[in-house]
């Protein structure tokens, strides 16, 4: 049987709020972590619809939390806001790990000024609401990135995605990135990952390898989610990757929006021994879907 993720609810989870100018259109691509028995998101937001057909629109981040993972409590006001030159458009698809006890968020800072101008960018905190940014990680059109949540043979590591294939790179300092190799690349013959693939939140790390949950894009422009199996070792090693998706676009929040046909994830939680996995629909609203971790064999 093919891994296939359940959705929690058939509405969504986050809706924009319309009384909040900077969340006022949509909220959508959201990191999420688990820590002190609360899921903790910090979202995308933006003021007007970033499809574009409104104008220029500023993406900035909000907090959320939760005691359960379904039912959220968001802040009124952005956490993190547009600052500086590269940022000029704002703050996109935060992606947050814990190692050694503080927070790492690698995010997309779009300057917007023209084609491929934006960079992945990194910001550190002690609590998930007060960040220290560290500035842009690498200098190139680069975004869909995500630190792994523990070293691996005494490095960090990262994934990000040289268009139209997701990388791996290695540092000691983060702030050095060396050893850039392609792991995994859009498929041909597939119709749900035959543009392009990116990950999709920061992997998780099993006994069997590293489960990476990752985004495929169809020649139609149609945005669903896949899963692989990665070697602990060495994650440039695939070890598996599901054919089929694991989730795409059926409901119709997810088929219409400011983008449509979109499920797109920046992150997830474990709760026990279930995955739930916070993804995007269309563009627009925050929605979330689930499996079990003896129900994810290769």
């Amino acid at each position: 049987m093919p891994i296939k993720l359940q959705r929690i609810s058939n509405t969504p989870l986050l809706l924009p709020i319309q009384d909040h100018p900077w969340e006022a259109a949509a909220v959508f691509n959201c990191a999420a972590i688990y820590d002190n028995n609360k899921v903790h998101m910090i979202y995308r937001a933006t003021d007007i619809a970033s499809g574009g057909q409104d104008g220029p629109f500023i993406s900035r981040l909000g907090y959320a939390v939760s005691n359960n993972g379904i039912h959220f409590e968001r802040e009124d006001t952005p956490i993190l806001t547009n600052n500086g030159e590269q940022e000029l458009r704002g703050l996109e698809d935060p992606r947050i790990v814990k190692i050694d006890n503080r927070f790492y968020m690698m995010y997309t800072g779009y300057r917007g000024k023209e084609p491929g101008d934006y960079r992945i960018c990194l910001a550190s905190s002690p609590d998930l609401k007060n960040w220290k940014r560290h500035g842009v990680v690498l200098g190139e059109s680069n975004k869909d990135g995500s630190l792994f949540p523990s070293r691996i043979n005494g490095r960090f590591c990262m994934f990000h995605r040289r268009d139209p294939d997701i990388w791996i790179a290695y540092s000691d300092d983060l702030k050095v990135w060396t050893n850039h190799i392609r792991i995994m690349g859009p498929v041909d013959t597939s119709e749900w990952e035959a543009r392009k693939i990116g990950i999709a939140g920061p992997p998780i790390k099993t006994k069997e390898g590293w489960l990476l949950i990752y985004h495929g894009v169809s020649t139609s422009h149609v945005y669903s989610l896949g899963i692989a199996l990665l070697d602990l070792e060495d994650p440039s090693k695939v070890l598996s990757r599901q054919t089929e998706p694991i989730l795409e676009p059926e409901l119709s929040w997810e088929k219409k929006g400011h983008v449509p046909n979109v499920v797109f994830s920046c992150g997830q939680v474990e709760i026990d021994d279930k995955i739930i996995v916070y993804y995007c629909g269309a563009d627009t609203v925050i929605g979330a879907a689930a499996i079990y971790r003896k129900d994810i064999t290769f």
